[in-house]
């Protein structure tokens, strides 16, 4: 049984649909990239297994059953974390407050807390009286990823991680995912850059136009069939 599964899942924002029949697998212990052009449904699929938008039931199962039309807080309860797009951190908050709301929800104990999270991003121990809006942009992305972890997650939701940063606090920034994988969380990140995410993960999807166009294992992937799954084929 696959940890968490979509199966033909739609989403809409009022009258306007964004996802038609997304079905995406993920196993325990596997890092999925999901990766795609502006506008091609990934943060969508994101904010519908997180549970931000609701959907049909049995349209997404974690660990067999049916979550869909779970609300948020209710997914976060079964183990699902979300490092969401922009970070949404708390501006009148410290990091060290900002890490310690990811706890709130879901008390369980795990490989993840203040001192493992500060292990993993040590200036986080340094900063970690400051405002969180104050740190740098790669700094704020850690102080989000920490305050996720400190749920102890089954899956990580990671939606654009690299979005807006340097490429050297990119690397640091992925850095990390070993320590998290080897925590026993299961991962999934939306990337736009299609050489890191082949880089970091096991298999990745392709979307486009609100529908999964490409899947695979990195190693039997082209090119070639990724630019046509992620741009058109006319492009």
């Amino acid at each position: 049984m696959a940890l968490l599964e979509t199966h033909g899942l739609t989403a809409f924002y009022r009258d306007f649909q964004a996802l038609f029949g997304v079905d995406v697998t993920l196993d325990a212990g596997e890092t999925l990239a999901i990766v795609g052009a502006n506008g091609a449904g990934k943060s969508t699929l994101m904010r519908s297994i997180s549970g931000v938008l609701i959907n049909g039931a049995r349209q997404i199962l974690f660990e067999g059953r049916p979550i869909g039309a779970l609300a948020a807080p209710q997914v976060m309860a079964l183990g699902i974390a979300m490092v969401p797009e922009g970070r949404k951190l708390f501006p009148s908050l410290s990091v060290e407050e900002n890490l310690l709301i990811g706890r709130y929800g879901r008390a369980t104990k795990g490989a993840w807390s203040l001192e493992t999270v500060y292990r993993l991003f040590p200036i986080l121990k340094e900063r970690r009286n400051n405002p969180g809006t104050a740190l740098s942009g790669g700094q704020q992305q850690m102080v989000a990823i920490g305050r996720a972890l400190m749920s102890n997650p089954r899956v990580l939701l990671c939606d654009e991680l690299s979005l807006g940063l340097a490429p050297v606090v990119i690397r640091d920034i992925y850095a990390a995912f070993p320590a998290i994988r080897e925590s026993g969380a299961s991962i999934v990140v939306v990337e736009q850059d299609i050489g890191q995410a082949m880089k970091i993960a096991d298999r990745l999807y392709c979307m486009m136009e609100g529908r999964v166009t490409l899947s695979g294992r990195p190693s039997e992937l082209n090119r070639a069939a990724i630019h046509a799954a992620y741009f058109g084929a006319d492009s």
